[in-house]
C-alpha cells in the first residue's frame, strides 16, 4: 500500500497506464447482469472507442456499482454513443481499507486524464 505522496504518483500512473494500454477489445462490454465484474473494490473507467475515456469512478463493489446503475450510463446514452462502443475498464484496488488513500489516487488519475463526465475533478492539494 503506497505510504507517501511519490508511492502515490507512481501508483496512479501504473493505473493510468493499465487503462491506457488495454485494448478495447478487452475492456469489459456492458450488459444488464454485470456477471461478468468481479464484486471487489475498483477503480473503473468507461471508456469509448474512438473518444477515449468518458469517466472515471471508484467503489467498494465493481459489480455492486453497475448492478445499482451508473450516471455515466445515463450521460453516455444522452449523447447518443452506441452500448457497442462503451466498456469498463477495471482496476482492482487492495486497498479499500483506506479511503482518504483512495480519494487522493483517485484525484490524481482525474487530474490527469479530465474525463468529461466527470463534473468535478478535485483540485490538488
Amino acid at each position: 500500500m503506497p505510504t507517501n505522496n511519490s508511492e502515490l504518483q507512481i501508483k496512479a500512473q501504473r493505473i493510468l497506464d493499465a487503462i491506457a494500454f488495454t485494448p478495447f477489445e478487452q475492456c469489459q462490454p456492458l450488459s444488464r447482469e454485470f456477471a461478468n465484474i468481479p464484486a471487489r473494490p475498483g477503480i473503473y473507467p468507461m471508456r469509448h472507442k474512438t473518444d477515449g475515456l468518458l469517466y472515471i469512478g471508484k467503489t467498494k463493489s465493481l459489480r455492486g456499482r453497475f448492478s445499482a446503475g451508473n450516471k455515466a450510463f445515463l450521460w453516455a446514452w444522452l449523447d447518443k454513443y452506441s452500448h457497442e462502443d462503451v466498456r469498463i475498464a477495471m482496476q482492482l484496488i487492495s486497498y479499500w481499507e483506506n479511503p482518504a488513500l483512495l480519494l487522493e489516487l483517485e484525484a490524481i488519475i482525474l487530474r490527469a486524464t479530465e474525463p468529461p463526465y466527470n463534473v468535478q475533478i478535485p483540485a490538488e492539494r
